[in-house]
């Protein structure tokens, strides 16, 4: 159970690295995806560019944590963290974005957090 602990924690924060990416070099396909398109070039640039810090941030901070404090502190970070998608889903709500985006990945994806932070707890 270990090993699939870290592995998964590993992983989503490498993802949230590579969510980063996205919003700061393929900012249009990035929100598209995120469920509510758009614009880099208008007034949603910055805020485009600010989702992909916070998702950068989140990556490097967890595999920090991960290295160089341990499982629980990694797992208290998810359970904190799982509020992001939580609330993505409802953003993604309000402004009209996809049901399937809203529940298939951001809720979705909370519960992978929750389940990986499940995980490190018990490791």
């Amino acid at each position: 159970m270990t090993i699939a602990a870290y592995t998964l924690a590993v992983l989503l924060d490498l993802f949230c690295l590579f969510l980063a990416y996205r919003f700061w070099f393929q900012p249009a396909p990035a929100a598209a995806g995120y469920g509510v398109p758009a614009d880099p070039r208008g007034d949603a640039g910055a805020y485009l560019s600010v989702k992909g810090l916070r998702d950068g941030t989140f990556g490097v901070l967890g595999l920090v944590l991960l290295a160089l404090v341990g499982a629980r502190a990694e797992a208290w970070f998810m359970v904190c963290v799982a509020l992001v998608p939580l609330l993505d889903t409802l953003i993604v709500l309000r402004h009209g974005g996809p049901r399937a985006v809203a529940f298939g990945i951001h809720l979705a994806t909370a519960v992978v957090v929750l389940v990986s932070a499940a995980l490190l707890f018990a490791a």
